[in-house]
């Protein structure tokens, strides 16, 4: 017998003889069969008292100023916290952690990744919320929440599921022959990670100079739903991580056959002749700037078969079955060629400045102030420069100049997916799906979910926090897709109203509260107003 989410509290009232009393209920569906739940009785009161109370559970009453007035305590944030845990549990994610959902470290664990969604923060200041928000009440607790118990014990007890999460998750989400999405990102920490492994300077692509970091890598979907997470010390470089990631895909999540999409410079050909002859396996990725000078150089391409317009197919003659899709963005290519005329004119003002100086000096304080310059604007190699008898002369590249702008805007998309399986526009359609991956990242890192700042020092809660985020981001997505057409229907600019942010702010502010007459207490939740209700239709969740 499966019972069905509340439709709402509501009160009886009873008369015998010449008293009244009030039976406070919720209904309930079970197998599409109306039955209902007793809460209490109230006694001792007034036929008036008994309507103002029936009247305040359909939240249309006038409270009254004696001293028997309806009195309201205890108000919690209800809605967000409630429809983000009945989405999870209608998506099964709560059966997906662990086959017992019921066991309590379960009820935690789904707490802390709704939490997320709802609250970001620290573990500790979402353990604090008891007093503000009901989550920790729809999770089990009943009073206060201790962080030990009801966080970091949890959190232990996940990360030995990770393993067996992720498998579920791509069995749900992935078939065989489906593209899979793969990129990495870094997320850089603050204070002493002495006792750290994951923890180490390495490329950070926040542009956070002098700052520690871990690397993170992203599997998801063709829809761009997360599928698996992985930590790796941050000095971790993107290619590295490719092979073991395909073999993981395959052998451990049972992805026999798939196209595996990485961003450009992942599948190198060091990594590309390990992983080629794996039964089932295609590739795509694009080529970075130098593999590009390469392909012109060897004549297997020309400038002028790049276009906006029309992909240019050519196949590799020292491998047959690599195709390249040859493409061109115009407005990239205004801008690339912009920037660099904004840097080479930066760098020729300032070495103009070492030129024109009314006195010598020596070489090596000369070529480390070119060398400084050089290193700031990137232009080294537009520059032919050198120093005679105290004095630098130098001259700009016009050649490597003019090459460097026919190739603005160009990039080329690589794979050897089967031409029967991809056609070329399909082919650079699915490399371009890469970007749900960095709209996953945007949303882990800055937007809702503040995978940063990490307040974990050991390596193991590390881990288990980034794949606490990946399963908010997990919800997050599945809310998204529902309402889309609350999204589509918005407005643009200043007008615009809706945002996954506002969103969950109507939701919280949906609350559940302690009403109390004569001094009898019992719980209501308020009136979702016509925005609240629209929400929760979108995402299939009744209060």
């Amino acid at each position: 017998m499966r019972r069905e989410k509340p439709l709402k509290y509501h009160l009886e009232i009873r008369q015998q003889g010449g008293t009244y009393s009030g039976l406070i209920r919720t209904s309930f569906r079970v197998n599409g069969k109306v039955t209902h739940t007793n809460h209490g009785m109230l006694t001792r009161m007034t036929l008036e008292d008994l309507k103002v109370v029936q009247a305040a559970l359909r939240g249309d009453a006038v409270i009254k100023t004696s001293s028997d007035a309806v009195t309201t305590t205890a108000s919690k944030e209800f809605g967000a916290s409630y429809a983000l845990i009945e989405l999870a549990k209608e998506l099964a994610l709560d059966k997906l952690l662990y086959s017992r959902p019921h066991e309590q470290w379960v009820k935690d664990a789904l707490a802390m990744i709704v939490g997320r969604v709802v609250y970001a923060g620290s573990k500790l200041h979402l353990s604090s919320l008891h007093k503000d928000s009901a989550l920790w009440e729809l999770a089990g607790i009943a009073g206060a929440v201790d962080v030990d118990t009801h966080c970091y014990e949890p959190m232990d007890r996940l990360l030995t599921r990770q393993k067996a999460i992720q498998k579920a998750l791509a069995k749900k989400h992935i078939s065989n022959g489906q593209l899979v999405l793969y990129d990495i990102t870094s997320s850089y920490f603050e204070g002493e990670y002495s006792e750290s492994d994951i923890v180490c300077f390495g490329y950070n692509r926040d542009g956070k100079k002098g700052h520690e970091q871990m690397v993170i890598g992203l599997i998801c979907n063709e829809q761009g739903c997360p599928i698996g997470v992985e930590v790796f010390p941050g000095n971790t470089q993107d290619a590295q991580t490719v092979p073991e990631k395909i073999e993981e895909i395959q052998k451990t999540y049972g992805v026999a056959e798939l196209i595996f999409v990485g961003d450009r410079g992942m599948i190198t050909s060091a990594n590309y002749e390990k992983v080629k002859d794996a039964p089932g396996l295609s590739t795509i990725s694009a080529l970075t700037h130098r593999e590009i000078v390469s392909l012109l150089e060897r004549k297997v391409i020309q400038p002028e078969l790049f276009d906006e317009k029309e992909i240019v197919e050519v196949i590799d003659p020292d491998a047959p079955s690599v195709r390249y899709c040859l493409c061109k963005n115009e407005r990239v290519a205004a801008k690339e060629t912009k920037t660099r005329g904004a840097l080479l004119a930066r760098t020729t003002k300032a070495l103009d400045r070492i030129v024109h100086a009314k006195r010598k000096s020596t070489p090596e304080r000369i070529a480390a102030r070119v060398g400084k310059i050089l290193q700031k604007t990137r232009m080294g190699k537009f520059i032919d420069w050198e120093v005679q008898e105290g004095r630098l002369s130098y001259t700009i590249k016009d050649e490597k100049k003019t090459l460097e702008e026919l190739l603005d805007g160009c990039y080329i998309v690589k794979s050897d997916a089967p031409p029967d399986r991809l056609g070329k526009r399909e082919l650079v359609a699915s490399y371009k799906k890469l970007t749900l991956v960095e709209q996953a990242f945007r949303n882990l890192k800055t937007v809702q979910l503040e995978i940063r700042p990490v307040y974990h020092k050991k390596d193991h809660r590390i881990r288990c926090h980034v794949f606490i985020c990946m399963l908010a981001y997990y919800l997050q997505w599945h809310m998204t897709k529902r309402l889309k057409p609350l999204f589509q229907a918005d407005k643009n600019g200043k007008k615009r109203v809706w945002t996954f942010e506002r969103v969950i702010e109507r939701l919280k502010s949906i609350r559940r509260e302690v009403v109390s007459t004569k001094g009898v207490p019992w719980k209501t939740i308020t009136q979702p107003d016509e925005d609240q209700q629209k929400i929760l239709r979108l995402l299939n969740v009744k209060l």
